[in-house]
């Protein structure tokens, strides 16, 4: 397996446990403030929908599903760059590792509510409070964090 084979690899199994603990924690925050678990996902789709898809409370394919697809597209691409980072740096201790994956996690929370079109953010403000959000860029540092670690031995050795 090359290269970038093997950078892939990694980043699709790291950006996988991030984008499973992130949904998993969005349920938890919706229906901590009452919503519904689905709607933070549903919210997601709101580039295709608008607004509304935050409203959406069920489970149904044009939102809970193309928003989880675009969700869990959005953590495979911050893995990507995650992943070419660590294949590039001398293995990194557990501090070192949380140091890097908080810099990804505030770099993707930056980027996406920041930078980013209000119609390309994850839509989750539609739903969750401002300290949710937060809470769940938390869960990405620590989703990125376990899944470079499940993947460590398909990260290519280049240092």
């Amino acid at each position: 397996m090359d290269l970038w084979q093997r950078i892939g690899l990694s980043a699709l199994v790291t950006g996988t446990v991030a984008s499973i603990a992130t949904t998993a924690a969005l349920a938890g925050l919706a229906s901590a403030e009452g919503k519904s678990p689905l709607q933070p996902t549903n919210s997601t789709s709101h580039w295709l929908h608008g607004g509304a898809a935050g409203r959406v409370t069920a489970a149904d394919l044009e939102h809970t599903a193309l928003g989880y697809a675009t969700h869990h597209a959005s953590a495979l691409f911050w893995a990507l760059p995650f992943e070419i980072w660590l294949a590039f740096r001398p293995p990194r201790s557990t501090p070192e590792l949380l140091a890097d994956v908080a810099a990804m996690s505030a770099i993707a929370a930056a980027v996406d509510y920041g930078l980013a079109p209000k119609r390309l953010t994850p839509g989750w403000e539609e739903v969750l409070p401002t300290r949710s959000i937060a809470a769940t860029y938390g869960v990405l540092a620590l989703g990125l964090a376990a899944g470079a670690l499940l993947a460590r031995n398909f990260r290519p050795a280049l240092r």
